[in-house]
């Protein structure tokens, strides 16, 4: 016998009939007649719009084939802590500035691009200056390297299409938990990066220093990696303590 949707229909069929599928699955994985009999709607039907979720990774397929929650779901659920990550942020890129005399910032991946969404500058003198809302891309900078390096082998190809830095330099930050750039994104421009981790392990985000190369040297990583990975671990650990998402 079929079960109701746990929701209340909103008068769009299709949206309704979407939810029903998902709701099913919380209970875990199902088959495609499992989810037939337990959303009463017609198997076409659940084909149709399963197929079209696995499709924007709301759902995914596990190794019998059955029909999972997907990915796109915690992505969601972390973007929803994202004002807390934001509030938290803003000591600890204050903290790093002024540990390091450059400009840092938070930077969050949406799509092809990654997001500056915190940022604190360095008052005087010449500074890299990422406003907050900046876009910019992910195929330079050590942001860009740290917000791909752990994505899914697909993901990791597709990144590496056209981008300034390499699958071995992917792999080394990989190792060290940190990316570096000279001159990747901007002439002239340094930086150095750590990940900032969910629960789950997942890289939510990426904490960063930029500056000219002549304050950064050569090899920014050597200088100021330590300082920038502890910034990027207080974060994580924020986070691993309030797995809502709620941050104070």
């Amino acid at each position: 016998m079929a079960n109701s949707t746990l929701h209340s229909p909103s008068g769009i069929g299709v949206v309704d009939k979407s939810v029903m599928i998902m709701d099913a699955l919380e209970a875990g994985p199902a088959t495609l007649a499992q989810l037939v009999e337990v959303t009463g709607l017609a198997r076409p039907t659940v084909h149709r719009l399963a197929s079209a979720l696995v499709h924007h990774r709301f759902l995914t397929r596990d190794v019998r084939g059955r029909y999972v929650i997907g990915s796109r779901m915690a992505e969601l659920a972390q973007a929803a802590g994202s004002d807390q990550l934001l509030s938290a942020a803003g000591p600890i890129l204050l903290r790093l500035r002024d540990a390091t005399g450059e400009s840092s910032q938070l930077f969050r991946r949406q799509g092809d691009s990654r997001v500056c969404v915190a940022s604190a500058e360095r008052p005087i003198g010449l500074r890299d200056s990422i406003p907050v809302g900046t876009q910019l891309s992910m195929k330079a900078g050590s942001a860009a390297q740290v917000l791909l390096a752990w994505e899914d082998h697909d993901r990791l190809v597709e990144g590496l299409q056209g981008a300034r830095f390499t699958p071995t330099v992917l792999a080394g930050v990989r190792r060290r938990s940190w990316g570096e750039s000279l001159g990747e994104r901007e002439p002239g421009v340094a930086s150095v990066s750590a990940p900032v981790r969910g629960p789950s392990g997942r890289v939510l985000a990426a904490v960063s220093i930029s500056g000219p190369i002549e304050r950064l040297s050569r090899q920014p990583g050597r200088k100021f990696a330590p300082v920038v990975a502890a910034a990027a671990q207080q974060l994580t650990e924020l986070v691993r303590k309030n797995p809502e998402g709620e941050l104070s």
